[in-house]
């Protein structure tokens, strides 16, 4: 036998309080890595959905190869070998740091981007972000050989995950700039290699508690195994799908990543740290019931209020609206996650094959990830993954019961049968949720960034680009009415009075985002249009299914990729009018609205050109942000907020135009113009390095 590694009995306490503070330590980094890691990427990768689900899966994965290494490491390695090996990588990964882009993986093109983005996470934090996802399984690997049960440490990990997570919005983006966050975090990686060297020479250290039976432990079967993968995957998968439904299709804010990641992380918590928690008849009880409304209300022609009753009518109009859908699959994922998870713990194994049973716990959730983020984008052109979540959590519920059929279980048949029954209506309703009975759907689309839909009204009168639930742009379909500029960028807009506005003669026009081309029509022989777009399913469609670009008198060429990158990657064009209406879902990407990002759209403007900002939107007051780059730069300013008028195909809008001088808003467009309005004095300033989303919130 190995002679143990330099410890006293008296240093028990000491070792233990070591371990927690070990494991807590590396849990707490590695959940702050997530968000810092997913803002460091977002002038490379623009704002979508996809770059948070794709950090995610890497995560994910990651933690996987982590946990299979302390499972190997366990079983194959003694102590002193596990000391080697293990500080032999601390010592690797150190070499890393600071946290820093690469520019080999810089995108240059209108590629999907997956690959780029994974190459890049790996080189980045690949190491130090795998090394400390080993800590959990192989510091209680360490306890148990001690004789102790190490499954509160395992609760102990996910509460500092979701310290980490919360704190990152509230405390760390407000405050720090991302440079600063880069070497703190170096700093307490550094702190928690050390802490592990000194860990690893002693001897696997104790916690007070229930000793480990004396009798031989029965070994894990397949069939057991395969069912803590299940358990695992299942609310996995349903974490990414309500995230990408909730920031894409409820409420597009990014704070509503942090959320489902923050009750998945908290289920954890309740279930492994104790039996009291996990109400078994409650859980199992609430979750039928949210299951089906959620399931309903993902109907696109569903409403709410259809379906009142007098005193619920209040409680059915809340259940509707924004904070009500937030509440509804927020409350709705950590029911699924607290009977996954619940049953997950009910069935974990003797601390002997605890390596084991938590790489099967990291394989179901790379699994789950694996399907939202790489399989469903091209298997669905919608967001199927869902509803079939949903389907899914029904149908693990119900495996659970039936795996515990029994003398004595006599309720639990029937449950377990209702479960199945439910699991097969939820899989089936999955299919038919994307047929509105108010529109004629005539393509769909999905990649990276996102669904496209075209959609025709009843009559045939409009079509409609829509990017999940958000309109991109709209087009009458009579001939007469067809070359009119629509939706947010009709006349009396604020980017059509800067055209107008223009001085005569060839005019040169760069315009950030696609959509359905509708500034084309603006368009006059002579003039020369450059849209840049990062989304190449848009392009396509915006050609077969919509004329402005076909049919606009001026010259109009499409470059693919993130506009920012391409506009770095140019000489100065001189544009006498740049346009910046590129959206994710709801809300400008963060990096084209900093300082940098300004900089850039100046020194591409004529001497007398102008810029036009489109700030609609239903969350954030984007107003200030640009403010500060004014200010900043010297420049003057004005707001153009319209109001919707259905007659002409026009929606309200709000545009802040900026200029090198106030001549330019004393041109008559302006002065005939009630909408037009002085640009508020608060001001905001935001770097490629700091933002602050909070400050912004409406």
């Amino acid at each position: 036998m190995e002679p143990p590694v330099g410890t006293s009995a008296g240093g028990s306490e000491g070792s233990l309080l070591l371990a927690a503070a070990t494991i807590f330590l590396s849990a707490f980094l590695l959940f702050q890595l997530e968000p810092m890691v997913g803002k460091l990427v977002l002038p490379w990768f623009g704002g979508s959905a996809g770059v948070w689900t794709t950090c995610l899966l890497f995560f994910q994965i990651l933690l996987l190869l982590g946990y299979l290494y302390s499972h190997l490491v366990v079983r194959h390695l003694s102590h002193r070998a596990q000391i080697r090996l293990h500080e032999g990588l601390l010592l690797a990964a150190l070499f890393t740091l600071p946290l820093r882009l690469h520019p080999f993986f810089r995108p240059a093109s209108g590629n999907q981007p997956l690959g780029h983005l994974l190459g890049l996470l790996t080189l980045t934090v690949g190491l130090p972000y795998l090394l400390l996802s080993t800590t959990g399984p192989l510091v209680q690997a360490w306890v148990a050989r001690r004789g102790r049960i190490p499954y509160r440490l395992f609760a102990l990990s996910n509460l500092a995950s979701m310290l980490a997570l919360v704190s990152y919005p509230l405390l760390v983006e407000p405050f720090l700039r991302l440079k600063t966050q880069s070497w703190l975090w170096s700093a307490g990686f550094l702190t928690f290699a050390g802490m592990t060297f000194v860990l690893a020479r002693r001897n696997a250290p104790a916690i007070p508690g229930v000793q480990v039976p004396e009798e031989p432990a029965e070994r894990p079967a397949a069939g057991q195994k395969l069912l803590w993968i299940t358990f695992a995957a299942v609310p996995s998968m349903l974490l990414m799908a309500v995230t990408t439904h909730l920031s894409t299709n409820v409420a597009p804010i990014p704070f509503l990543w942090v959320l489902p990641l923050g009750l998945y992380l908290l289920s954890f918590i309740l279930c492994f740290e104790g039996g009291l928690w996990y109400q078994r008849a409650l859980f199992l009880g609430l979750l039928p019931a949210l299951l089906l409304v959620m399931s309903l209300s993902l109907r696109p022609d569903f409403r709410w209020m259809d379906y009142r009753v007098d005193l619920l009518s209040t409680a059915a109009s809340w259940l509707g609206s924004v904070r009500g859908q937030v509440l509804l699959f927020s409350s709705g994922l950590f029911v699924a996650c607290m009977v996954a998870h619940g049953e997950l713990a009910r069935r974990r194994p003797h601390p002997e094959f605890l390596t084991g049973f938590y790489l099967c716990v990291s394989l179901g959730g790379a699994l789950g990830g694996i399907f939202v983020a790489l399989a469903a984008p091209r298997l669905f052109t919608t967001y199927l993954e869902l509803p079939l979540g949903l389907a899914a959590a029904a149908a693990v519920a119900g495996l659970s019961l039936a795996w515990d059929l029994g003398p004595g279980h006599r309720w639990r048949r029937p449950t377990a049968g209702v479960m199945g029954l439910l699991a097969l209506g939820l899989g089936l309703h999955a299919f038919h949720l994307d047929k509105p009975s108010d529109q004629v759907t005539l393509a769909r689309g999905r990649n990276f960034y996102g669904t496209l839909a075209v959609f025709d009204d009843l009559e045939h009168t409009w079509r409609t680009l829509a990017h999940g639930t958000i309109t991109h742009g709209g087009q009458f379909l009579d001939p007469a009415k067809a070359g009119r500029p629509a939706t947010y960028y009709s006349l009396d807009s604020g980017v059509g009075l800067a055209i107008a506005s223009l001085q005569e003669g060839p005019r040169k026009m760069g315009l950030v985002g696609l959509g359905t081309g509708s500034l084309a029509a603006y368009g006059r022989p002579g003039d020369r249009l450059r849209f840049y777009e990062i989304n190449p399913l848009v392009e396509p469609f915006a050609r077969r299914y919509f004329t402005y670009l076909d049919r606009g008198r001026a010259a109009t060429e499409v470059v693919l990729g993130d506009a920012r990158l391409s506009l770095e990657a140019e000489s100065p064009q001189g544009y006498d009018l740049l346009a910046i209406d590129a959206f994710s879902s709801d809300a400008i990407p963060v990096h084209l609205l900093t300082r940098e990002a300004f900089a850039l759209y100046f020194r591409h403007l004529a001497p007398g050109g102008v810029l036009a900002v489109h700030v609609s939107n239903r969350y954030l007051d984007l107003q200030p942000v640009v403010r500060a780059a004014v200010d900043d730069f010297g420049r003057r300013a004005r707001v153009v907020d319209t109001e919707t008028d259905v007659d002409e195909g026009s929606y309200g809008s709000t545009w802040v135009l900026v200029a090198r001088d106030e001549a330019f808003f004393d041109r008559p467009a302006f002065r005939d113009s009630e909408d037009v309005k002085p640009l508020p004095t608060k001001a905001l300033s935001w770097r490629d390095d700091f933002s602050n989303l909070f400050r912004v919130l409406k």
